[in-house]
């Protein structure tokens, strides 16, 4: 098993690729903080987990981890528990497609709260725990932070900061042994872009303008993504940090 013994924080965890992630990690032996602001996803989560893998297998921790208060209570109650992080996943993002002229300014703060903020502050009150055991991040950016998008300049700006901040980060902790890396996947198929297909003015010509984007035919799903998290987790992506990789399927080829 690839995560046998380690405990891992998965932000987000409620929905989406956050809980196919949680699930993935506890297939491999990990006993995994299930954390979303949604108590009730978290706890279905968390508990779906436990039914398939034991008592000890996971556990829901609710906090909004834009907040400091949240985020310092949260990791201290989870070590109180476990005793130990050995893997952080910061997971937990929103979506602003819109263009920067329509963006309120509530919007902007509220975007790079949940999307940056919360890297920061998962950081932060993580570090000390997974110098002890040589522990490893691993950020969620996106596509959109490599290349950019039309409609979605606030969104790809959190995206982009989360790169660099992996290859600072990675810089910082490689000598406490602790590794940094980053996803940078293109449309995936989850729940959140189910909606935002469904919201549009034609769903299906959407949906054929997003499989056309990727080379392979069609967006990912968060399973996809999921291995590439298990990937950079686990010990076979042992002398990799500083990485942001594209998990794709080819949108950012082609020309």
């Amino acid at each position: 098993m690839l995560l046998k013994g380690k405990v891992c924080i998965v932000t987000g965890g409620g929905s989406g690729i956050g809980e196919v992630t949680a699930k993935r990690f506890a297939d491999e032996g990990a006993t995994v903080s299930v954390v979303d602001i949604d108590d009730q996803e978290a706890r279905r989560v968390a508990n779906e987990i436990t039914e398939k893998h034991g008592l000890e297998s996971a556990h829901a921790m609710i906090a909004d981890v834009s907040s400091e208060q949240h985020v310092r209570e949260l990791i201290a109650a989870l070590t109180d528990r476990v005793g130990r992080i050995d893997v952080l996943f910061n997971n937990a993002a929103t979506i602003l497609p819109k263009a920067l002229e329509e963006v309120e300014e509530h919007e902007w703060t509220r975007l790079l709260d949940v999307n940056l903020k919360s890297v920061y502050l998962m950081t932060k009150h993580t570090i000390a725990w997974l110098r002890r055991t040589q522990g490893n991040i691993v950020n969620m950016s996106s596509l959109n932070g490599l290349v950019g998008q039309r409609q979605n300049a606030a969104y790809a700006a959190t995206k982009g900061a989360i790169i660099a901040m992996t290859k600072s980060l990675a810089l910082d902790y490689a000598v406490d042994g602790v590794r940094v890396n980053c996803i940078c996947p293109a449309g995936v198929m989850t729940p959140l872009l189910e909606k935002w297909i469904l919201e549009q003015d034609n769903p299906e010509a959407t949906r054929t303008i997003l499989n056309d984007m990727h080379a392979l035919g069609r967006p990912a799903e968060a399973g996809e993504i999921a291995e590439a998290a298990l990937f950079l987790a686990c010990g076979n992506a042992r002398f990799m940090t500083g990485v942001a990789l594209p998990v794709d399927g080819g949108a950012s080829l082609g020309y």
